[in-house]
């Protein structure tokens, strides 16, 4: 489980395409207590380290993950957000996540405001109902609240700090970004739309 209070930026140092699996070395910026299986968020994605070197820590990625979310466009010298998993009796600053992406959303709108920013993201179809005005949203691994949401599109204001601690302040117009909805409210909302079906 994560909170999607990212932790602090990696830079992704190679990809190494094998027979089935595709391994990403990160340079992490804290390794200290990391264990070989243990899970980390790349970008909200949840990985589990296959082997650790100081900084760099390597991960192997199955195809549906390339292909479900943008770690299959990363590149070398890219930069991601790193987020540790949660472990009992840390503070929960943001809301869970599991790291396991639903969708895609793609940024059709970003502009600085003050010292903070507003995006604005399209989400896919299959997504939207779970998306409501002040609720939670997991955007590349980083709890948000949700602006406004008009039809397919909703609006993201970004702190500065946010912007310092994570890649959202590079984040452009047409920018693809990785998107988790919180279990809960897809329960909610997957059993609201049964018992009106039901009735």
């Amino acid at each position: 489980m994560f909170t999607g209070i990212v932790q602090g930026l990696g830079t992704l140092k190679s990809i190494e395409e094998g027979d089935g699996i595709t391994t990403f070395c990160v340079k992490c910026p804290d390794t200290q207590d990391l264990a070989i299986g243990a899970s980390v968020a790349i970008d909200g994605v949840c990985l589990t380290a296959t082997s650790i070197k100081g900084e760099l820590v390597t991960f192997d990625i199955i195809p549906e993950t390339l292909e479900r979310t943008t770690l299959g466009e990363r590149v070398v010298d890219d930069v991601v957000n790193i987020e540790r998993s949660l472990r009992y009796g840390d503070e929960v600053g943001g809301h869970l996540l599991s790291g396991h992406i639903i969708g895609r959303g793609l940024v059709t709108y970003s502009e600085s405001v003050g010292e903070g920013a507003q995006l604005k993201l399209k989400a896919p179809p299959s997504i939207q109902k779970y998306i409501q005005t002040k609720g939670y949203i997991g955007i590349d691994g980083i709890s948000l609240t949700l602006g406004e949401v008009n039809e397919n599109e909703f609006d993201l204001h970004i702190i500065p700090e946010t912007l310092r601690l994570t890649t959202l302040g590079s984040k452009q117009a047409g920018d693809a970004v990785n998107i988790e909805i919180d279990s809960t409210t897809m329960m909610i909302v997957e059993t609201v739309e049964r018992l009106l079906k039901e009735n």
